[in-house]
């Protein structure tokens, strides 16, 4: 499967919008630890690999999750692979042992939103750069992405987003510790 999907600048407006026409799924908190590869600089070939821990409702989950590189010029659609950990930390270490280095841990608040069948948007609040919307779906195949992607626009601009924004969070900080805005 693909992941489709779009992110878009928010503001209060927005979020309140979203919290006013879909339904809450569920508020998570997110710990986004990522890792860089010993021998290959993913920020060159757009790739990513980060262990993601959520909280919610007194429970936790974690993950490993791979994103390939960006797939169409206008979202952030990316083949990736997850798999559900039961001790990050010790995933973690392995990765270290292994030559890979921590980059940056992303800490957001994270409001998920049931939009219909198949599509989810999320309100995240990311320390240190801001609010954001995010509006996903799964495709089958590539020849179904342009599609995909036109429908999830059309959602984001109906709330109100004007700016869509291509580069991850950790593309984000990362830039935004080069150029000393931290």
């Amino acid at each position: 499967m693909i992941e489709v999907e779009l992110k878009g600048y928010a503001d209060e407006k927005i979020f309140e919008r979203v919290r006013e026409k879909y339904k809450l799924l569920r508020r998570e908190y997110h710990e986004d630890t990522y890792f860089q590869h010993p021998c290959r600089d993913f920020s060159k070939t757009d790739e990513a690999l980060r262990i993601r821990v959520k909280r919610f409702n007194g429970h936790f989950e974690a993950f490993m999750t791979y994103k390939g590189p960006k797939l169409d010029r206008e979202s952030k659609t990316r083949k990736e692979i997850e798999v559900e950990l039961t001790d990050p930390d010790k995933y973690a270490e392995i990765l270290e042992r292994l030559g890979f280095v921590e980059v940056l841990t992303i800490t957001k608040v994270r409001e998920k939103y049931y939009v219909e069948k198949g599509v989810v948007i999320a309100l995240d609040e990311v320390e240190n750069i801001g609010k954001f919307i995010e509006i996903e779906t799964l495709v089958e195949d590539q020849e179904k992405i342009e599609e995909a992607v036109e429908h999830l626009r059309a959602i984001l601009e109906e709330l109100g987003v004007k700016h869509f924004e291509r580069r991850s969070y950790l593309e984000l900080l990362m830039e935004r510790s080069k150029n000393g805005d931290s």
